[in-house]
């Protein structure tokens, strides 16, 4: 059972023209408590305000924290589409196990959420190429100083109404590729949405975005085999193939790639996952074969790239608009996602909100 407390002051709501992406919060949040000797409880819908935590809880000291990220959608006929739940709930599992957290358990996981976005779905922005973006999250809340994994752990969710991703939106993106840092190592957090995956990111991404790139390219740490784009899985058109790196215990098997993934081999388009060497790239660029790059997660769903910089130079890939391929993929998966197109393969979990 969960009980609802709403708030007594609610928020203005953002004009969905200034939306952006993750500066604004709904009036409330979903919390469920776990303690080893107890397990799961109190579970509750109160309004969004800061948590009492003690200055010695895991989450500080020792980083046991855990996020997801979906999103929701204003449907054709009045209900809220969220997509794809049950792929955020397992990796949410798979990610806890990683980082010896207790995870909620399923039916706790999606129902608090749906209950969420009944209370607040008003919140649910009604323009097209806007979404309710859901922040599920697990932190370690114990206090003690010795390293070992918490007792206790706090989960909520959070929604954040949003706008496009990129100030770009569907133009491609300058993309910095990353010589120096590195995001991620196999058998460390770069599989898992951890904090600390993402806390190891911020300086590349900082220095990136002053040279007026939006995102760096996240290379392997021979510096030699390409990862990721910025907090996206990436793929390249080389010769009318598409090329992704292949889940290799660094990189986030993310939801949107394994979507596009399932299009692209619906629509007979040849596809590789594999080890994919900067060489490559290159040598494709050079003779003339590279004819996209895009990369794929939730908060940009497809976002194209047009330049990728290193060693002083550039490789121009495609116009400055998107390409066919990205272009294909980004239109089925938001027609799916605003429920203009047949779901055929049952992403989208349709929530009945009434008339809000």
């Amino acid at each position: 059972m969960i009980s609802v407390q709403k708030t007594q002051k609610p928020l203005p709501k953002p004009d969905d023209s200034k939306l952006g992406f993750g500066q604004y919060f709904s009036d409330h949040m979903f919390c469920l408590d776990f303690e080893t000797d107890n397990g799961w409880s109190n579970a509750r819908i109160e309004p969004v305000a800061p948590f009492e935590i003690h200055p010695g809880a895991s989450v500080l000291h020792y980083g046991q924290a855990l996020f997801e990220g979906l999103k929701a959608f204003r449907q054709q006929d009045g209900t809220v589409g969220l997509f794809r739940p049950d792929f955020n709930w397992a990796r949410m599992t798979e990610g806890a196990a990683r980082l010896a957290m207790e995870p909620p358990p399923k039916e706790m996981f999606l129902e608090g959420m749906k209950e969420l976005l009944k209370v607040d779905a008003s919140w649910v922005p009604k323009t097209r190429g806007c979404a309710l973006y859901l922040r599920p999250t697990l932190i370690g809340t114990e206090a003690f100083l010795g390293v070992r994994p918490s007792r206790k752990y706090l989960f909520y969710v959070l929604l954040s109404p949003v706008g496009a991703y990129y100030q770009e939106g569907l133009k491609p993106v300058r993309i910095w590729v990353e010589e120096k840092y590195i995001r991620a190592a196999p058998g460390g957090l770069g599989a898992t949405k951890a904090g600390a995956n993402y806390a190891a990111s911020l300086l590349a991404a900082l220095e990136a975005k002053k040279k007026n790139y939006a995102q760096v390219l996240w290379m392997d740490p021979t510096h030699k085999f390409i990862e990721e784009v910025g907090t996206m899985n990436v793929f390249f058109v080389i010769d009318g193939k598409v090329v992704t790196p292949a889940l290799n215990g660094s990189i986030l098997a993310g939801g949107v790639r394994d979507c596009v993934l399932t299009l692209l081999k619906e629509w007979k388009v040849p596809v590789e996952e594999r080890a994919l060497p900067m060489a490559e790239i290159q040598e494709a660029h050079k003779s003339g074969k590279l004819t996209e790059a895009f990369g794929s997660g939730t908060a940009a769903v497809i976002s194209p790239i047009g330049e990728l910089a290193f060693h002083g130079s550039s490789l121009m890939i495609g116009t400055d608009k998107m390409g066919p391929v990205a272009e294909k993929l980004y239109q089925a998966l938001t027609g799916i996602q605003y429920g203009e197109l047949p779901d055929t393969h049952h992403w989208i979990e349709k929530i009945s909100i009434g008339n809000k």
